[in-house]
């Protein structure tokens, strides 16, 4: 394994984005590399689908506030710099693997939650980013069945 000089964190932002979150510091610690976070807003129009017969853009505004709230909330919990994180709208894989090449990312961490059946079949954030990704992902197990080790 090379040494990592810039660490990319895709959160959903959910509670257990800070296990996710822990695992990023230490190995941004590890290697004393910049640690950048993306959280990425799908558009209510991918969500749904188009046909939606309603304007969801105040909808839309409101998620995009909470969203930019909590990123900030996250980001000064772990320390990371205001010009390393992003707040994108758009498909989460494709834009986490954008943020990756512009910033020049070495490796990515990513939250899965390691589901199976159905849910495996439909694809997941984690798996999309690690099939597309141009550097290392690692992908810290969280939700039921995750094993956690003692410290």
């Amino acid at each position: 394994m090379g040494e990592y000089k810039r660490i990319l964190l895709a959160v959903d932002l959910a509670d257990e984005s800070n296990i996710v979150g822990e695992r990023a510091i230490q190995l941004a610690r590890l290697f004393d590399a910049e640690l950048h976070v993306v959280h990425v807003v799908e558009p209510l129009s991918l969500v749904y689908g188009g046909d939606i017969p309603m304007d969801l853009s105040s909808v839309q505004d409101q998620i995009q506030e909470q969203a930019k709230s909590s990123l900030d909330e996250f980001c000064e919990g772990a320390g990371v710099l205001e010009a390393h994180r992003y707040l994108i709208f758009g498909r989460p894989e494709t834009e986490i693997h954008r943020i990756a090449t512009a910033a020049d990312i070495d490796a990515i961490i990513v939250g899965s939650h390691g589901r199976h059946g159905l849910a495996l079949l439909l694809g997941s954030t984690a798996n999309g980013v690690l099939h597309g990704a141009s550097c290392d992902v690692l992908a810290v197990r969280v939700g039921p069945g995750a094993h956690r080790r003692a410290d």
